[in-house]
């Protein structure tokens, strides 16, 4: 079977207005500026208005990629959200954007690969439209963190934030598009990054809420070991399999976790800083917004040009990880 080439042919992105300092976070819990900056690299996040939901953020960013795909809600034959804040367990929140936008000939679903689960949806999406399966789909990363963030928590109420970001697959020429995807997980690390009350597993109680279930737990000197290991490795076996070597590399958009995580990477590959898309003094860790956002600043910025070879790479809760090679 002739499979088609397929890649990116709009982005786009949505943050919410309020913004979370790490001087109102000095007011809030023991911390200080100089210490989240030195650890991080963050300095603010964005905060999702109390009427905002998942969907909410994810429309806005659907709306600006494809305005710049140049094709209408009408054309999608498909929708992937990627979260792990939808807006209520069912429907999802891909079906919900759906309605939002109009896109009535599109099926829908919803992934969860916690910050991993934009490339997820990007190799689910790249492989359907490969094999001619559809034409036109709309891969999101929204999330609204801060509704599952422990505030009282002094080690993880400054990393989140809420914000989403949109990108519309196609076809493309020859030579451009997807080369090559990776994908892993290592579920024996589950219990290092979760949010245990709600599910199946602990029904929501007043206990279960009580005890604070509901907010993400992070066993974070693991996850740190982890993500320093897992993104060079899933960035450089990507490469391989796209045949390609990192000085090739034009732009490295590295999941935005934290500043330590990504210079390691930079130093795995032997990058210069400059090509390394970086933006999580802004934001802080959206999750599996924080690549599509990223991507589509890149793109506002002029960063990226036709021909220039991109590697995506993140890891998250699962665990998870993910990386990708583009060509522009």
């Amino acid at each position: 079977m002739q499979l088609h080439p397929v890649g990116i042919l709009g982005t786009g992105k949505y943050v919410p207005e309020r913004i979370l300092t790490n001087q109102e976070l000095e007011q809030m819990v023991e911390t200080n500026d100089e210490w989240i900056v030195s650890r991080t690299g963050m300095r603010e996040r964005r905060i999702a208005a109390p009427e905002q939901a998942t969907s909410d953020l994810a429309f806005q960013a659907s709306k600006a990629a494809l305005a710049a795909a140049g094709i209408n809600a009408e054309d999608l034959d498909l929708i992937i959200v990627a979260t792990i804040t939808p807006d209520m367990f069912f429907p999802s929140t891909a079906c919900l954007l759906q309605e939002k936008l109009g896109a009535k000939k599109a099926a829908a679903f919803d992934l969860s690969a916690a910050c991993s689960g934009f490339i997820y949806g990007m190799a689910t999406a790249s492989n359907m439209i490969a094999t001619g399966m559809y034409k036109h789909v709309l891969v999101v990363g929204a999330e609204t963190l801060s509704r599952i963030t422990d505030y009282t928590d002094r080690n993880t109420c400054i990393l989140f934030g809420d914000g989403a970001g949109a990108v519309v697959l196609g076809q493309v020429p020859q030579g451009r598009g997807f080369q090559s995807f990776e994908l892993g997980a290592d579920g024996a690390g589950g219990e290092l990054l979760k949010v245990c009350g709600g599910g199946s597993r602990m029904p929501s109680s007043a206990e279960s809420i009580e005890n604070k279930h509901h907010f993400i737990y992070m066993a974070g000197n693991e996850v740190y070991k982890f993500a320093v290991r897992i993104m060079g490795n899933a960035a450089e076996e990507a490469l391989r399999k796209a045949g390609m070597d990192k000085s090739e590399i034009d732009l490295l958009i590295p999941h935005q976790a934290n500043i330590r995580i990504i210079n390691s990477a930079i130093n795995r590959l032997d990058l210069s800083p400059e090509k390394c898309m970086i933006n999580l003094d802004k934001y802080g860790n959206v999750s599996a917004a924080s690549i599509p956002i990223a991507l589509a600043e890149a793109v506002e910025q002029n960063r990226v040009k036709e021909g220039d070879k991109l590697v995506m790479v993140g890891f998250g809760g699962g665990l998870t990880w993910g990386a990708s090679v583009l060509i522009w």
